[in-house]
C-alpha cells in the first residue's frame, strides 16, 4: 500500500503535475497521460481529505458553553465559479 501523505503535500505534487501539462509539448503524449493520471489521482486525494475536514468541522460545531452540536457546513458564496 502506498504511504499516505498529507494535504499540502498532494496539493503541491497536484500543481507540479498541472505546470508540467501547461508545457504543453514539454512532454510526449504517453508522458502527458501519466501525469494527467497522477494528477486525477492527487485531485481525488485532495477531495476526500477535504471532505474528511468538513465531517469534523460540522461535528464540532458549539451550541453552547461545551456543547457541541452537528451542523452542516456552510462556504460563503463569493459569486466566483
Amino acid at each position: 500500500m502506498a504511504e499516505e501523505i498529507s494535504f499540502e503535500e498532494a496539493l503541491i505534487k497536484l500543481e507540479e503535475a498541472v505546470a508540467q501539462l501547461e508545457q504543453g509539448d514539454a512532454l510526449t503524449l504517453d508522458e502527458s497521460l501519466e501525469v494527467f493520471e497522477e494528477g486525477i489521482r492527487l485531485t481525488r486525494l485532495c477531495r476526500e481529505k477535504l471532505d474528511a475536514a468538513e465531517l469534523r468541522v460540522q461535528q464540532l460545531v458549539e451550541v453552547d458553553e461545551d456543547v457541541f452540536n452537528m451542523a452542516p457546513f456552510e462556504v460563503e458564496d463569493d459569486g466566483e465559479s
